[in-house]
């Protein structure tokens, strides 16, 4: 079994409140959840309005499946995200 993790970090511009960063985070999960079979969640500066992290989790036997899964997330990501991206991160760890 491999576990495979993608950390992608966001600066927010314009958004000034928390509730305006919600509507971002959810549509965002929503998205990528909806395409592929990962876990998303907001892990870091939840209370932060300029700064947004969000990381996806999968599971699978092969590497390769992993990687190729975590780029089609960060392609999506880039395509339907008006936010910019600072950072983003990728690992596979085996079990």
């Amino acid at each position: 079994m491999l576990i495979g993790s993608l950390k992608i970090e966001f600066r927010l511009h314009g958004i000034f409140s928390i509730k305006e960063k919600r509507s971002i985070v959810l549509s965002l999960k929503q998205k990528i959840r909806n395409k592929f079979n990962v876990s998303v969640a907001e892990v870091e500066a939840q209370d932060n309005t300029e700064c947004l992290v969000l990381a996806v989790i999968t599971v699978a036997n092969e590497t390769r499946h992993i990687q190729s899964t975590l780029n089609k997330t960060v392609t999506l990501v880039e395509n339907n995200s008006s936010e910019e991206i600072t950072d983003i991160s990728m690992e596979v760890f085996g079990a």
